[in-house]
């Protein structure tokens, strides 16, 4: 994945992704097993995701953002973008859908830069970034933070990351490959190298919001909670990490 520390899947031009909000990557795409395919929907009105107004993060499933599979409490999760108005105890990040997340650094806090390991002084205004830690709405607090993270290769179940904008139409667009045994509220928190794992493959694919939960499915796939952007806010990642369907 983006730590060098473990096995990477990566987008391919992270600056150019973060800078222009275009594609972050793509993860291969493969069924797992107990899973059924889902056929595209056309984009429909079904109301935009709640915002946490001041330019923070809108999130939630279907209308209004407070979809049935909300759970309370921050969680792991993470988000990729860039990084400005850096302090000692933290910095902005802008995704490259244009949503702001406050990044709260803590002594336990490690950093590296690229694949090498790396100090506090690496996150400089302006330097693409990877965030992992516990996000609680438009905050988080880091546990890692990559700074330029490598790329690669991989390639996507379809669709792109639609930015959230007040009043605009969400999408009821479903790609790839949605667990059979999936519904929204069902499965178990996922923390740790896990939920680092299917955030950071996530957002290869789907940048430009914030994964502010993981979720571990009884099939061994997770449902990686997106918020932040009007589509997608379920991004689905089995059990060797690769993206395998999203939706709504």
């Amino acid at each position: 994945m983006f730590s060098s520390k473990r096995s990477r899947v990566i987008a391919a031009g992270i600056a150019a992704v973060v800078i222009a909000g275009g594609s972050y990557g793509i993860v291969d795409a493969t069924s797992s097993s107990g899973a059924t395919t889902a056929s595209s929907a056309s984009t429909t009105s079904h109301g935009s995701a709640g915002g946490f107004g001041g330019g923070g993060l809108a999130g939630g499933s279907g209308a209004g953002g407070g979809g049935s599979n909300a759970r309370s409490g921050p969680a792991a999760g993470g988000s990729v973008g860039t990084a400005s108005s850096v302090t000692s105890s933290g910095f902005t990040l802008t995704t490259s859908t244009g949503q702001k997340v406050t990044i709260k650094e803590a002594s336990s806090t490690t950093y590296e830069q690229g694949t090498s390991p790396a100090s506090i002084s690496a996150v400089t205004s302006g330097a693409p970034v990877l965030v992992l830690g516990t996000t609680d709405s438009s905050t988080i607090t880091a546990s890692q933070v990559i700074v330029d993270p490598p790329s690669s290769s991989a390639s996507s179940p379809g669709g792109q990351t639609v930015g959230y904008s007040k009043g605009t139409q969400g999408s009821t667009e479903k790609v790839g490959t949605i667990p059979s045994d999936y519904s929204q509220g069902s499965g178990t928190l996922a923390s740790g190298t896990t939920a680092d794992k299917a955030t950071e493959a996530a957002l290869a694919v789907y940048p430009g919001g914030t994964i502010d939960r993981v979720v571990k499915l009884s099939n061994g796939d997770f449902e990686v909670h997106n918020i932040g952007v009007n589509w997608p806010h379920h991004i689905f990642v089995n059990a060797d990490f690769q993206v395998i369907g999203a939706d709504d």
